[in-house]
């Protein structure tokens, strides 16, 4: 049952169709994408001896913290690289859909486990909730992207694969090349 009393701060737009097996209203929806955005819980477990075993409820937990990163992506202080990381498990291959700790299978085990830290809204079609993502994906990345030089946002928007693959080598690459430019400054100015 989804917890219509919780106030969210964001948000989300709303699903186009229904949740599978559930005729829930396009307000519900929009309620679980706010859930899933804005999720707040228990802080996280205290660290504990690496060789203890894990519990349930400790691995849905995990599930759900995954599913809360999701929320970073509308934040625009977030690195470039953590929002990169993010949308790539989101929308990863179909054949890596059924592991473990997949997009898919976080919002399975949040969504229907009575240890979930959120309200029961059970099973989601994963592509609707990627479909409402991807409609704020190119908002997200515009606030982001605000934040640094112009030269930075044109190498995002037309080079988004080089881009990605010099984060991937040195996750700090964007802060060298701008502290790099503001000390040698534009040669050509």
């Amino acid at each position: 049952m989804l917890n219509q009393s919780a106030s969210f701060t964001q948000s989300a737009p709303a699903f186009p169709g229904t949740f599978p097996g559930n005729a829930v209203s396009r307000s519900a929806e929009s309620a679980v994408m706010k859930s899933i955005v804005s999720a707040t819980g228990p802080s996280d477990p205290p660290d504990e001896d690496e060789t203890a075993e894990w519990d349930e409820e400790s691995i849905v937990f995990l599930h759900w913290r995954l599913l809360k990163d999701i929320g970073d992506l509308c934040n625009p202080d977030t690195p470039l690289e953590e929002k990169l990381d993010t949308l790539r498990w989101i929308f990863t291959e179909r054949d890596k859909e059924s592991l473990p700790f997949s997009f898919v299978n976080c919002l399975k085990v949040v969504g229907c486990s009575p240890l979930s830290p959120m309200p029961y809204f059970g099973l989601v079609d994963a592509e609707e909730i990627r479909d409402a993502i991807r409609c704020q994906v190119k908002a997200w990345f515009i606030t982001t992207l605000a934040r640094y030089p112009i030269w930075v946002r044109e190498a995002v928007l037309n080079h988004p694969g080089w881009v990605e693959r010099q984060l991937a080598n040195n996750p700090q690459w964007i802060n060298e090349q701008v502290k790099k430019q503001t000390i040698q400054g534009d040669l050509f100015a």
